[in-house]
């Protein structure tokens, strides 16, 4: 796809976030819907495109009461959305589609109407990974983080100071779930989960969700918002299996999107103002880092203990708390994709100064699948 021919137009998360046991998960997801089409000031007749991940999508039109004409239903993990921007921008430039909606909700603590997830016995990870007790992201991911930590001398206390600058970025977000500031200290003394993730380096679990609405650049310019413009995207997958072997040298499927979205937009990392990175456990954004290219695996660790992403410092990441202070439903993509778009119009309640590009980075299926979102408020950007 060509750079800034397709444009964010609506852009909510539902009423509500949290605990909200009130609400099914289609209930959510409708929620989110209605946010973002009143957000964009369009009707439910207005959209000809969907895309959604977990629930299928004729699930969601049904309960909504539309009928696109292009769908996406591809189910990857919480990085699911990125590629949906991703394909959405395609379908819009292909004439395929003119409005597309994209959803995502979760009913990941109250578990009211939650579709199941589950391992197929006769799949690569149910034969080979489920059967020795690898299952679920706790006992998935310790070990290559630990390989991580020792080939590139990553520090606990730097481990444990992820998730102490993105809860000083939390304390800015009235929305945010956890607000009350941390230390290295209170991160390194929280309950051991597995090791060596202690409570404060692991997700929140929450309900809600989010939503977005998408057009053609030409078309943008008469919506209320601010347009904020696809400037590059990037997608990647690979088995499961192989993914968690390579996560101490990090994911291949990191390695892939990310480039790919810089290179479609055209910039370099001098050109970043902002940036999301998918933070379902404290490891991740210090892997993101690395694969993104912005400096070498071993200095990661470093360069987010110096201060560097908190506010005030060079490289702003994680704004709304991330993962782990803001909220966590299930697939944290979404909520990361709001905060990009949030920062782009100039209205997020941590507003960088003068941020005209962010990058949104997400992984999903235990390091199966990436992708990467580059963003812009100026069309005739870099």
């Amino acid at each position: 796809m060509r750079k800034n021919q397709v444009a964010v137009v609506g852009a909510a998360e539902t009423t509500e976030l949290g605990v909200i046991p009130n609400m099914s998960q289609l209930q959510l997801h409708a929620d989110a819907a209605l946010n973002a089409i009143a957000d964009a000031g369009l009707k439910l007749s207005d959209i000809d495109g969907f895309a959604t991940a977990v629930e299928t999508p004729q699930q969601v039109c049904h309960y909504l009461g539309i009928k696109p004409t292009w769908v996406d239903g591809t189910s990857v993990g919480g990085c699911s959305f990125m590629l949906h921007v991703r394909h959405a921008a395609a379908a819009i430039e292909a004439g395929l589609s003119k409005t597309v909606l994209i959803t995502h909700a979760e009913s990941g603590k109250s578990m009211i109407g939650k579709t199941p997830r589950s391992t197929a016995p006769d799949s690569l990870n149910g034969q080979f990974e489920a059967p020795f007790g690898v299952y679920g992201p706790p006992s998935m991911f310790p070990i290559p983080v630990l390989r991580f930590m020792k080939t590139y001398g990553i520090t606990h206390e730097q481990l444990a100071s992820v998730a102490v600058v993105q809860r000083e970025w939390a304390a800015k977000n009235p929305r945010a779930m956890m607000k009350d500031p941390i230390t290295v200290a209170d991160v390194l003394n929280s309950r051991m989960i597995a090791y060596p993730f202690r409570l404060l380096q692991c997700c929140l679990v929450t309900d809600g969700g989010g939503a977005l609405i998408l057009t053609s650049a030409d078309r943008a310019k008469d919506f209320p918002r601010k347009p904020v413009y696809i400037m590059g995207t990037g997608e990647s997958v690979e088995t499961p299996m192989v993914s968690q072997m390579e996560t101490f040298n990090s994911s291949r499927a990191f390695k892939t999107a990310g480039p790919l979205a810089f290179r479609g937009a055209g910039i370099a990392h001098k050109d970043v103002d902002h940036l999301m990175i998918y933070d379902a456990f404290a490891h991740l954004p210090l892997f993101g880092l690395g694969d993104l290219g912005f400096m070498p695996h071993e200095e990661t660790g470093q360069f987010i203990a110096d201060g560097n992403t908190r506010p005030g410092g060079k490289l702003p990441l994680n704004t709304n708390g991330g993962g782990l202070s803001y909220m966590h439903s299930g697939m944290y993509g979404m909520y990361a994709l709001q905060e990009s778009v949030r920062q782009m119009r100039g209205i997020a309640p941590a507003q960088v100064p003068n941020a005209k590009i962010s990058v949104c980075h997400g992984v999903g299926g235990m390091f199966a699948a990436s992708g990467t979102i580059v963003f812009t408020n100026e069309r005739s950007s870099t």
